[in-house]
């Protein structure tokens, strides 16, 4: 567990076009549509699973994907910090999507995450898939953090959820809109507890109602805040389509 040595420091950003407020156990939250959580009281910026260097990864295998996945995330996830210019950086784990990851990163990318990372406080949690840490990166590695009155972690707890932030189940859902089905990614909160959506460009989503969401949420509170192509939706559980 890592504890942050620095007093929460609040930023002046104003919130950004699209964006949707939310509170986690009496926290503010800004969910923006690039995928990215701001906690303006606590000058922070929380992303999850950027599956980082997937296609590399897979190209291992034998098996070849186009190999631009780290690039195009890492341009999203420096857009969001240009818009927020958070004092600090958490990424919820599964920053890398193998063990192999960040130690075989391309000299480029390494220097473009320190380019970020320069002047801000960054936090590697550790995930699933990259449980060692990153290798050659700015910032602190850790398997938790809390901070500001709040606990940020790879996987949900199903001992106690309050004030938690975490990732790794990829949340999304489905609604209807226009007589079409649409299914997006989601941050996935009921006021104690909020789950990410993944960052990465080549991860998928698994839906709200799958049994791996069972006893995380009160539904009754649950609301999915679904990423749009430039705004978010906020939509209750009610609502959405099973």
């Amino acid at each position: 567990m890592h504890r942050l040595g620095l007093s929460a420091r609040t930023a002046t950003t104003a919130q950004a076009a699209g964006t949707e407020e939310t509170i986690v156990h009496g926290v503010a939250a800004v969910c923006d549509p690039l995928g990215g959580l701001y906690l303006p009281e606590l000058g922070m910026l929380v992303v999850s699973d950027l599956h980082l260097e997937k296609g590399a990864a897979f190209a291992r295998r034998g098996m070849m994907l186009p190999p631009y996945d780290t690039i195009a995330t890492l341009n999203i996830l420096a857009a969001v910090i240009a818009r927020y210019d958070p004092k600090i950086v958490v990424s919820l784990g599964d920053n890398f999507h193998d063990r192999k990851g960040s130690q075989l990163l391309p000299e480029s990318m390494r220097l473009l995450i320190a380019a970020m990372a320069r002047g801000r406080d960054w936090i590697w949690i550790n995930g699933n898939h990259d449980p060692d840490g990153t290798v050659d990166l700015p910032g602190q590695c850790a398997d938790e953090l809390v901070y500001g009155g709040l606990v940020f972690r790879h996987e949900p707890s199903l001992i106690s959820g309050r004030g938690e932030i975490a990732g790794h189940l990829h949340p999304s859902a489905t609604v209807r809109r226009r007589d079409k089905y649409v299914r997006r990614a989601c941050f996935a909160g009921d006021g104690q507890r909020l789950v990410m959506p993944a960052f990465g460009v080549l991860t998928g989503g698994l839906d709200l109602n799958h049994k791996a969401m069972t006893g995380l949420f009160d539904r009754a509170t649950l609301i999915a805040h679904l990423l749009g192509r430039d705004r978010i939706y906020s939509v209750r559980y009610a609502n959405l389509l099973g």
